[in-house]
């Protein structure tokens, strides 16, 4: 890690993070992880604009309200991203996927881009 990466103020060491906390965790699935929060957070959003209730944006959906509930929660387990991708669709939007050739000297990344 660099110096500007790792300073130390006082006793306490303070590292800038990745911007991915769950890479900085260390956990395997990192992008994957960060593709389904940016997901969440684009349900989450839609759900307050609409001024849905929980109930309302299942059935819009086609879910339960348990379900909604785990994902405006951030509960993000056993929801995949094509899942939550289909659920962004019900809800009125167009989800596009886009693929690039990575840059070089770079490792390939997936993301995702709310416009």
């Amino acid at each position: 890690m660099s110096e500007e990466e790792r300073k130390v103020s006082g006793d306490v060491e303070i590292i800038n993070g990745s911007g991915n906390v769950f890479a900085d965790l260390g956990l395997p699935s990192a992008q994957e992880d960060m593709v389904k929060v940016a997901l969440a957070r684009a349900i989450t959003n839609t759900v307050r604009k609409k001024d849905l209730t929980q109930t309302e944006a299942a059935k819009i959906i086609g879910v339960d309200q348990a379900q909604i509930s785990k994902i405006l929660s951030g509960r993000l387990k056993g929801f995949s991203a094509e899942r939550m991708m289909h659920m962004l669709v019900a809800l009125g939007h167009d989800v596009d996927v886009h693929i690039a050739e990575r840059r070089k000297n770079r490792p390939g990344r997936l993301s995702v881009r709310v416009a």
